[in-house]
Protein backbone atom coordinates (compact mmCIF):
# COMPACT_ATOMS: atom_id res chain seq x y z
CA UNK A 1 0.00 0.00 0.00
CA UNK A 2 1.19 3.52 -0.83
CA UNK A 3 2.18 5.82 2.03
CA UNK A 4 -0.46 8.49 2.80
CA UNK A 5 0.20 11.80 1.02
CA UNK A 6 -0.56 15.07 2.80
CA UNK A 7 -1.79 18.30 1.12
CA UNK A 8 0.47 21.21 2.11
CA UNK A 9 -2.44 23.71 1.71
CA UNK A 10 -5.38 22.07 3.51
CA UNK A 11 -3.57 19.39 5.55
CA UNK A 12 -5.88 16.61 4.21
CA UNK A 13 -4.34 13.16 3.73
CA UNK A 14 -4.82 10.82 0.76
CA UNK A 15 -3.83 7.18 0.20
CA UNK A 16 -3.64 7.45 -3.61
CA UNK A 17 -1.28 9.78 -5.47
CA UNK A 18 -3.87 10.61 -8.13
CA UNK A 19 -6.33 11.75 -5.44
CA UNK A 20 -3.90 14.20 -3.89
CA UNK A 21 -2.98 15.47 -7.37
CA UNK A 22 -6.63 16.29 -8.16
CA UNK A 23 -7.11 17.77 -4.68
CA UNK A 24 -4.09 20.06 -5.02
CA UNK A 25 -5.32 21.20 -8.41
CA UNK A 26 -8.64 22.27 -6.85
CA UNK A 27 -6.79 24.05 -3.98
CA UNK A 28 -4.65 25.95 -6.46
CA UNK A 29 -7.68 26.99 -8.53
CA UNK A 30 -6.15 25.33 -11.57
CA UNK A 31 -8.47 24.03 -14.33
CA UNK A 32 -6.27 22.02 -16.69
CA UNK A 33 -9.05 20.34 -18.72
CA UNK A 34 -10.36 22.64 -21.45
CA UNK A 35 -13.30 22.11 -23.83
CA UNK A 36 -12.19 22.47 -27.45
CA UNK A 37 -15.72 23.53 -28.49
CA UNK A 38 -16.42 26.47 -26.17
CA UNK A 39 -13.20 26.97 -24.20
CA UNK A 40 -14.73 26.25 -20.77
CA UNK A 41 -12.21 24.75 -18.30
CA UNK A 42 -12.59 22.08 -15.60
CA UNK A 43 -10.56 20.77 -12.64
CA UNK A 44 -11.41 17.13 -13.37
CA UNK A 45 -11.27 15.11 -16.58
CA UNK A 46 -14.66 13.45 -15.88
CA UNK A 47 -16.27 16.91 -15.58
CA UNK A 48 -14.97 17.77 -19.04
CA UNK A 49 -16.28 14.43 -20.36
CA UNK A 50 -19.76 15.18 -18.97
CA UNK A 51 -19.66 18.74 -20.30
CA UNK A 52 -18.79 17.60 -23.85
CA UNK A 53 -22.15 15.81 -23.99
CA UNK A 54 -23.89 19.22 -24.06
CA UNK A 55 -22.24 19.70 -27.49
CA UNK A 56 -22.63 16.15 -28.81
CA UNK A 57 -26.11 15.53 -27.40
CA UNK A 58 -24.98 12.13 -26.15
CA UNK A 59 -27.17 10.64 -23.37
CA UNK A 60 -25.64 7.29 -22.38
CA UNK A 61 -27.58 6.77 -19.15
CA UNK A 62 -31.06 5.30 -19.66
CA UNK A 63 -33.86 4.76 -17.13
CA UNK A 64 -34.95 1.10 -17.11
CA UNK A 65 -38.48 2.09 -15.99
CA UNK A 66 -39.52 4.63 -18.61
CA UNK A 67 -36.67 4.75 -21.12
CA UNK A 68 -35.78 8.42 -20.55
CA UNK A 69 -32.10 9.16 -21.23
CA UNK A 70 -29.60 11.41 -19.47
CA UNK A 71 -26.16 12.83 -20.21
CA UNK A 72 -24.97 12.40 -16.60
CA UNK A 73 -25.30 9.46 -14.24
CA UNK A 74 -26.20 11.75 -11.32
CA UNK A 75 -29.24 13.01 -13.27
CA UNK A 76 -30.34 9.41 -13.88
CA UNK A 77 -30.00 8.66 -10.15
CA UNK A 78 -32.15 11.69 -9.27
CA UNK A 79 -34.73 10.78 -11.93
CA UNK A 80 -35.08 7.19 -10.70
CA UNK A 81 -36.35 8.52 -7.39
CA UNK A 82 -39.55 9.56 -9.24
CA UNK A 83 -40.25 5.85 -9.75
CA UNK A 84 -39.05 4.64 -6.33
CA UNK A 85 -40.51 7.55 -4.36
CA UNK A 86 -37.22 7.84 -2.47
CA UNK A 87 -36.57 11.24 -0.85
CA UNK A 88 -33.28 10.89 1.04
CA UNK A 89 -32.74 14.59 1.88
CA UNK A 90 -34.82 15.69 4.87
CA UNK A 91 -35.32 19.20 6.29
CA UNK A 92 -34.40 19.29 10.01
CA UNK A 93 -36.78 22.23 10.56
CA UNK A 94 -40.10 20.93 9.19
CA UNK A 95 -39.38 17.33 8.19
CA UNK A 96 -40.12 17.83 4.49
CA UNK A 97 -38.14 15.45 2.26
CA UNK A 98 -36.55 15.96 -1.16
CA UNK A 99 -35.16 13.80 -3.94
CA UNK A 100 -32.18 16.11 -4.57
CA UNK A 101 -29.67 17.76 -2.20
CA UNK A 102 -29.85 21.12 -3.98
CA UNK A 103 -33.65 21.17 -3.55
CA UNK A 104 -33.15 20.77 0.20
CA UNK A 105 -30.57 23.58 0.20
CA UNK A 106 -33.05 25.89 -1.61
CA UNK A 107 -35.84 24.85 0.76
CA UNK A 108 -33.73 25.72 3.85
CA UNK A 109 -33.80 29.36 2.73
CA UNK A 110 -37.57 29.44 3.40
CA UNK A 111 -36.75 28.97 7.08
CA UNK A 112 -33.69 31.23 7.18
CA UNK A 113 -35.12 33.92 4.90
CA UNK A 114 -31.80 34.02 3.08
CA UNK A 115 -31.88 35.50 -0.43
CA UNK A 116 -28.27 35.54 -1.61
CA UNK A 117 -28.94 36.24 -5.31
CA UNK A 118 -29.55 39.95 -6.07
CA UNK A 119 -30.57 41.61 -9.34
CA UNK A 120 -28.10 44.34 -10.30
CA UNK A 121 -30.84 46.23 -12.20
CA UNK A 122 -33.56 46.65 -9.56
CA UNK A 123 -32.03 45.20 -6.38
CA UNK A 124 -34.64 42.45 -5.99
CA UNK A 125 -33.27 39.41 -4.13
CA UNK A 126 -33.91 35.71 -4.66
CA UNK A 127 -33.30 32.52 -2.71
CA UNK A 128 -32.36 30.58 -5.87
CA UNK A 129 -29.95 31.49 -8.67
CA UNK A 130 -32.35 30.09 -11.29
CA UNK A 131 -35.04 32.54 -10.13
CA UNK A 132 -32.59 35.43 -10.51
CA UNK A 133 -31.67 34.28 -14.03
CA UNK A 134 -35.36 34.09 -15.00
CA UNK A 135 -36.06 37.48 -13.39
CA UNK A 136 -33.24 39.21 -15.28
CA UNK A 137 -34.96 38.36 -18.54
CA UNK A 138 -37.70 40.85 -17.55
CA UNK A 139 -35.05 43.58 -17.93
CA UNK A 140 -33.36 42.15 -21.05
CA UNK A 141 -36.53 40.90 -22.77
CA UNK A 142 -34.72 37.68 -23.58
CA UNK A 143 -36.92 34.65 -24.39
CA UNK A 144 -34.48 31.88 -25.28
CA UNK A 145 -36.91 28.95 -25.23
CA UNK A 146 -38.90 28.61 -28.47
CA UNK A 147 -41.75 26.20 -29.23
CA UNK A 148 -40.94 24.13 -32.33
CA UNK A 149 -44.68 23.74 -33.10
CA UNK A 150 -45.92 27.35 -33.14
CA UNK A 151 -42.79 29.50 -32.70
CA UNK A 152 -43.90 31.09 -29.43
CA UNK A 153 -40.98 32.06 -27.16
CA UNK A 154 -40.60 31.92 -23.38
CA UNK A 155 -38.19 33.27 -20.80
CA UNK A 156 -38.19 30.03 -18.77
CA UNK A 157 -37.73 26.43 -19.91
CA UNK A 158 -40.48 25.31 -17.50
CA UNK A 159 -42.96 27.67 -19.21
CA UNK A 160 -42.04 26.14 -22.58
CA UNK A 161 -42.48 22.61 -21.22
CA UNK A 162 -45.95 23.52 -19.88
CA UNK A 163 -46.88 25.29 -23.14
CA UNK A 164 -45.90 22.26 -25.27
CA UNK A 165 -48.57 20.23 -23.49
CA UNK A 166 -51.15 22.32 -25.40
CA UNK A 167 -49.87 20.67 -28.59
CA UNK A 168 -49.31 17.17 -27.16
CA UNK A 169 -52.41 17.11 -24.96
CA UNK A 170 -50.27 15.71 -22.14
CA UNK A 171 -51.88 16.10 -18.70
CA UNK A 172 -49.56 14.27 -16.27
CA UNK A 173 -51.09 15.53 -13.00
CA UNK A 174 -54.23 13.62 -11.98
CA UNK A 175 -56.70 14.30 -9.16
CA UNK A 176 -57.13 11.25 -6.91
CA UNK A 177 -60.67 12.39 -5.98
CA UNK A 178 -62.32 12.80 -9.40
CA UNK A 179 -59.58 11.59 -11.82
CA UNK A 180 -59.50 14.95 -13.64
CA UNK A 181 -56.07 15.57 -15.23
CA UNK A 182 -54.01 18.76 -15.54
CA UNK A 183 -51.00 19.89 -17.54
CA UNK A 184 -49.52 21.82 -14.57
CA UNK A 185 -48.94 20.69 -11.00
CA UNK A 186 -50.02 24.14 -9.75
CA UNK A 187 -53.39 23.70 -11.49
CA UNK A 188 -53.85 20.36 -9.74
CA UNK A 189 -52.99 21.94 -6.36
CA UNK A 190 -55.58 24.68 -7.00
CA UNK A 191 -58.17 22.13 -8.20
CA UNK A 192 -57.77 20.01 -5.05
CA UNK A 193 -59.09 22.95 -3.03
CA UNK A 194 -62.50 22.36 -4.69
CA UNK A 195 -62.62 19.03 -2.85
CA UNK A 196 -61.10 20.27 0.42
CA UNK A 197 -62.88 23.65 0.41
CA UNK A 198 -59.59 25.30 1.42
CA UNK A 199 -59.36 29.06 0.76
CA UNK A 200 -56.04 30.16 2.24
CA UNK A 201 -55.84 33.64 0.67
CA UNK A 202 -57.87 36.25 2.59
CA UNK A 203 -58.67 39.86 1.65
CA UNK A 204 -57.55 42.24 4.42
CA UNK A 205 -60.28 44.75 3.48
CA UNK A 206 -63.49 42.67 3.33
CA UNK A 207 -62.13 39.33 4.65
CA UNK A 208 -63.34 37.41 1.58
CA UNK A 209 -61.26 34.27 1.06
CA UNK A 210 -59.91 32.74 -2.14
CA UNK A 211 -58.40 29.41 -3.16
CA UNK A 212 -55.82 31.11 -5.41
CA UNK A 213 -53.36 33.94 -4.65
CA UNK A 214 -53.90 35.38 -8.14
CA UNK A 215 -57.66 35.55 -7.49
CA UNK A 216 -56.99 37.58 -4.32
CA UNK A 217 -54.69 39.96 -6.25
CA UNK A 218 -57.41 40.52 -8.86
CA UNK A 219 -60.04 40.90 -6.12
CA UNK A 220 -58.08 43.72 -4.46
CA UNK A 221 -58.60 45.76 -7.62
CA UNK A 222 -62.36 45.80 -6.92
CA UNK A 223 -61.49 47.86 -3.84
CA UNK A 224 -58.81 50.04 -5.45
CA UNK A 225 -60.45 50.41 -8.88
CA UNK A 226 -57.05 49.78 -10.45
CA UNK A 227 -57.11 48.87 -14.17
CA UNK A 228 -53.46 48.66 -15.20
CA UNK A 229 -53.93 47.13 -18.65
CA UNK A 230 -54.71 49.63 -21.45
CA UNK A 231 -55.64 48.71 -25.04
CA UNK A 232 -53.54 50.77 -27.45
CA UNK A 233 -56.23 50.42 -30.17
CA UNK A 234 -59.32 51.78 -28.37
CA UNK A 235 -58.07 52.94 -24.97
CA UNK A 236 -60.24 50.53 -22.98
CA UNK A 237 -58.75 49.59 -19.61
CA UNK A 238 -58.76 46.24 -17.82
CA UNK A 239 -58.04 45.04 -14.30
CA UNK A 240 -57.09 41.51 -15.49
CA UNK A 241 -54.28 40.72 -17.93
CA UNK A 242 -56.20 37.79 -19.42
CA UNK A 243 -59.23 40.03 -20.06
CA UNK A 244 -56.88 42.48 -21.79
CA UNK A 245 -55.29 39.73 -23.92
CA UNK A 246 -58.73 38.36 -24.89
CA UNK A 247 -59.95 41.87 -25.75
CA UNK A 248 -57.01 42.48 -28.10
CA UNK A 249 -58.16 39.52 -30.21
CA UNK A 250 -61.29 41.54 -31.10
CA UNK A 251 -58.96 43.90 -33.00
CA UNK A 252 -56.63 41.22 -34.44
CA UNK A 253 -59.28 38.55 -35.11
CA UNK A 254 -56.88 35.96 -33.71
CA UNK A 255 -58.40 32.62 -32.64
CA UNK A 256 -55.44 30.53 -31.47
CA UNK A 257 -57.36 27.76 -29.71
CA UNK A 258 -58.49 25.05 -32.16
CA UNK A 259 -60.74 22.07 -31.42
CA UNK A 260 -59.00 18.87 -32.56
CA UNK A 261 -62.39 17.18 -33.07
CA UNK A 262 -64.15 19.59 -35.43
CA UNK A 263 -61.57 22.30 -36.23
CA UNK A 264 -63.60 25.16 -34.73
CA UNK A 265 -61.39 28.03 -33.46
CA UNK A 266 -61.73 30.19 -30.36
CA UNK A 267 -60.14 33.40 -29.10
CA UNK A 268 -60.07 32.13 -25.50
CA UNK A 269 -58.83 28.81 -24.11
CA UNK A 270 -61.77 28.70 -21.67
CA UNK A 271 -64.21 28.82 -24.61
CA UNK A 272 -62.38 25.88 -26.22
CA UNK A 273 -62.54 23.90 -22.95
CA UNK A 274 -66.29 24.50 -22.69
CA UNK A 275 -66.81 23.67 -26.40
CA UNK A 276 -64.93 20.36 -26.10
CA UNK A 277 -67.55 19.17 -23.62
CA UNK A 278 -69.98 18.99 -26.55
CA UNK A 279 -67.81 16.17 -27.93
CA UNK A 280 -66.96 14.48 -24.63
CA UNK A 281 -70.36 14.94 -22.97
CA UNK A 282 -68.54 16.00 -19.78
CA UNK A 283 -70.66 17.84 -17.21
CA UNK A 284 -68.31 18.53 -14.28
CA UNK A 285 -70.52 20.94 -12.32
CA UNK A 286 -73.06 19.20 -10.05
CA UNK A 287 -75.95 20.72 -8.10
CA UNK A 288 -75.78 19.32 -4.57
CA UNK A 289 -79.51 19.97 -4.05
CA UNK A 290 -80.94 17.90 -6.90
CA UNK A 291 -77.97 16.14 -8.50
CA UNK A 292 -78.37 17.81 -11.93
CA UNK A 293 -75.07 18.25 -13.78
CA UNK A 294 -73.89 21.06 -16.07
CA UNK A 295 -71.08 21.60 -18.57
CA UNK A 296 -70.74 25.32 -17.66
CA UNK A 297 -70.09 26.77 -14.21
CA UNK A 298 -72.36 29.78 -14.90
CA UNK A 299 -75.19 27.39 -15.84
CA UNK A 300 -74.86 25.76 -12.42
CA UNK A 301 -74.82 29.19 -10.71
CA UNK A 302 -78.02 30.19 -12.53
CA UNK A 303 -79.64 26.82 -11.76
CA UNK A 304 -78.94 27.12 -8.03
CA UNK A 305 -81.18 30.19 -7.93
CA UNK A 306 -84.14 27.88 -8.64
CA UNK A 307 -83.53 26.36 -5.22
CA UNK A 308 -82.72 29.58 -3.37
CA UNK A 309 -85.27 31.77 -5.19
CA UNK A 310 -82.62 34.47 -5.48
CA UNK A 311 -83.23 37.04 -8.26
CA UNK A 312 -80.36 39.55 -8.06
CA UNK A 313 -80.99 41.34 -11.39
CA UNK A 314 -83.64 44.13 -11.24
CA UNK A 315 -85.18 46.07 -14.11
CA UNK A 316 -84.80 49.82 -13.46
CA UNK A 317 -87.96 50.53 -15.50
CA UNK A 318 -90.58 48.29 -13.86
CA UNK A 319 -88.78 46.69 -10.90
CA UNK A 320 -89.18 43.11 -12.17
CA UNK A 321 -86.39 40.85 -10.93
CA UNK A 322 -84.53 38.01 -12.68
CA UNK A 323 -82.24 35.16 -11.66
CA UNK A 324 -80.02 35.61 -14.74
CA UNK A 325 -78.45 38.77 -16.15
CA UNK A 326 -79.17 37.58 -19.72
CA UNK A 327 -82.91 37.40 -18.90
CA UNK A 328 -82.80 41.00 -17.66
CA UNK A 329 -81.08 42.15 -20.88
CA UNK A 330 -83.80 40.43 -22.97
CA UNK A 331 -86.58 41.84 -20.77
CA UNK A 332 -85.27 45.41 -21.08
CA UNK A 333 -85.84 45.19 -24.84
CA UNK A 334 -89.59 45.21 -24.07
CA UNK A 335 -89.13 48.75 -22.75
CA UNK A 336 -86.69 49.94 -25.44
CA UNK A 337 -88.35 48.09 -28.35
CA UNK A 338 -84.91 46.93 -29.45
CA UNK A 339 -84.89 43.90 -31.78
CA UNK A 340 -81.24 43.40 -32.72
CA UNK A 341 -81.59 39.99 -34.40
CA UNK A 342 -82.83 40.26 -38.02
CA UNK A 343 -83.77 37.45 -40.41
CA UNK A 344 -81.73 37.83 -43.64
CA UNK A 345 -84.51 36.09 -45.63
CA UNK A 346 -87.57 38.17 -44.76
CA UNK A 347 -86.24 41.04 -42.63
CA UNK A 348 -88.30 40.18 -39.54
CA UNK A 349 -86.54 41.22 -36.32
CA UNK A 350 -86.40 39.60 -32.90
CA UNK A 351 -85.36 40.60 -29.40
CA UNK A 352 -83.70 37.21 -28.74
CA UNK A 353 -81.20 35.30 -30.87
CA UNK A 354 -82.92 31.99 -30.00
CA UNK A 355 -86.20 33.30 -31.47
CA UNK A 356 -84.39 34.16 -34.71
CA UNK A 357 -82.87 30.65 -34.91
CA UNK A 358 -86.33 29.08 -34.49
CA UNK A 359 -87.87 31.51 -37.02
CA UNK A 360 -85.26 30.70 -39.68
CA UNK A 361 -86.47 27.09 -39.65
CA UNK A 362 -89.65 28.36 -41.37
CA UNK A 363 -87.46 29.25 -44.36
CA UNK A 364 -85.19 26.19 -44.25
CA UNK A 365 -87.91 23.69 -43.33
CA UNK A 366 -85.58 22.26 -40.69
CA UNK A 367 -87.25 20.24 -37.93
CA UNK A 368 -84.39 18.93 -35.77
CA UNK A 369 -86.50 17.48 -32.93
CA UNK A 370 -88.04 14.07 -33.86
CA UNK A 371 -90.51 12.14 -31.71
CA UNK A 372 -89.07 8.71 -30.83
CA UNK A 373 -92.61 7.23 -30.73
CA UNK A 374 -94.17 8.33 -34.03
CA UNK A 375 -91.29 10.02 -35.92
CA UNK A 376 -93.20 13.32 -36.14
CA UNK A 377 -90.70 16.20 -36.22
CA UNK A 378 -90.69 19.68 -34.69
CA UNK A 379 -88.72 22.88 -35.18
CA UNK A 380 -88.75 23.67 -31.43
CA UNK A 381 -87.75 21.41 -28.54
CA UNK A 382 -90.63 22.80 -26.44
CA UNK A 383 -93.14 21.66 -29.10
CA UNK A 384 -91.64 18.16 -28.96
CA UNK A 385 -91.98 18.07 -25.15
CA UNK A 386 -95.69 19.03 -25.41
CA UNK A 387 -96.29 16.50 -28.23
CA UNK A 388 -94.75 13.63 -26.26
CA UNK A 389 -97.46 14.06 -23.62
CA UNK A 390 -99.90 12.58 -26.16
CA UNK A 391 -97.94 9.32 -25.93
CA UNK A 392 -97.21 9.42 -22.20
CA UNK A 393 -100.62 10.74 -21.14
CA UNK A 394 -98.91 13.26 -18.91
CA UNK A 395 -101.02 16.30 -17.95
CA UNK A 396 -98.79 18.44 -15.71
CA UNK A 397 -101.08 21.50 -15.58
CA UNK A 398 -103.96 20.88 -13.15
CA UNK A 399 -106.93 23.09 -12.35
CA UNK A 400 -107.00 23.96 -8.66
CA UNK A 401 -110.84 24.31 -8.78
CA UNK A 402 -111.97 21.01 -10.34
CA UNK A 403 -108.75 18.96 -10.67
CA UNK A 404 -108.92 18.62 -14.47
CA UNK A 405 -105.48 18.16 -16.06
CA UNK A 406 -104.04 19.67 -19.26
CA UNK A 407 -100.96 19.03 -21.43
CA UNK A 408 -100.43 22.76 -22.11
CA UNK A 409 -100.34 25.73 -19.73
CA UNK A 410 -102.41 27.89 -22.12
CA UNK A 411 -105.18 25.27 -22.17
CA UNK A 412 -105.33 25.45 -18.37
CA UNK A 413 -105.49 29.26 -18.53
CA UNK A 414 -108.45 29.06 -20.96
CA UNK A 415 -110.21 26.46 -18.81
CA UNK A 416 -109.90 28.52 -15.62
CA UNK A 417 -112.06 31.24 -17.22
CA UNK A 418 -115.03 28.87 -16.85
CA UNK A 419 -114.61 29.14 -13.07
CA UNK A 420 -113.84 32.86 -12.95
CA UNK A 421 -116.47 33.84 -15.56
CA UNK A 422 -113.85 36.01 -17.25
CA UNK A 423 -114.58 36.92 -20.90
CA UNK A 424 -111.64 39.09 -22.00
CA UNK A 425 -112.28 39.04 -25.78
CA UNK A 426 -114.76 41.76 -26.90
CA UNK A 427 -116.36 42.23 -30.32
CA UNK A 428 -115.75 45.81 -31.42
CA UNK A 429 -118.90 45.79 -33.59
CA UNK A 430 -121.59 44.70 -31.12
CA UNK A 431 -119.77 44.63 -27.79
CA UNK A 432 -120.40 40.94 -27.06
CA UNK A 433 -117.75 39.28 -24.83
CA UNK A 434 -116.12 35.87 -25.26
CA UNK A 435 -114.07 33.56 -23.11
CA UNK A 436 -111.78 32.38 -25.94
CA UNK A 437 -110.14 34.26 -28.83
CA UNK A 438 -111.24 31.50 -31.22
CA UNK A 439 -114.90 32.09 -30.25
CA UNK A 440 -114.51 35.82 -30.96
CA UNK A 441 -113.00 35.06 -34.40
CA UNK A 442 -115.97 32.77 -35.26
CA UNK A 443 -118.45 35.41 -34.05
CA UNK A 444 -116.92 38.21 -36.13
CA UNK A 445 -117.85 36.31 -39.31
CA UNK A 446 -121.52 37.14 -38.58
CA UNK A 447 -120.72 40.81 -39.16
CA UNK A 448 -118.60 40.26 -42.28
CA UNK A 449 -120.94 37.80 -44.11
Amino acid sequence: MEDPQKCSVSGDSFNVNTCITVHQTIQAGEKPYKCSECGKSFTKREHLTSHRRTHTGEKPYQCSECGKRFSQSINLTSHQRIHTGEKPYKCSECGKSFTQREHLASHHRIHTGEKPYQCSECGMSFSQSTNLTSHQRIHTGEKPYTCAECGRSFSRSTDLAIHQRIHTGDKPYSCTECKKSFSRSSDLATHLRIHTGEKPFKCSICEKSFSQRSALTLHYRTHTGEKPYVCSECGKRFSHSNSFTSHQRIHTGEKPYVCTECGKSFSQSSDLTIHQRIHTGEKPYTCWDCGKTFSHRNSLTSHKRMHTGKKPYTCSECGKTFSQSSDLVIHQRMHTGEKPFTCPDCGKSFSRSSDLVIHQRIHTGEKPYPCSECEKRFCRSSDLVIHQRIHTGEKPYQCSECGKGFTKRENLNSHQKIHTGEKPYTCLVCGKNFRHSSALTSHQRIHTE
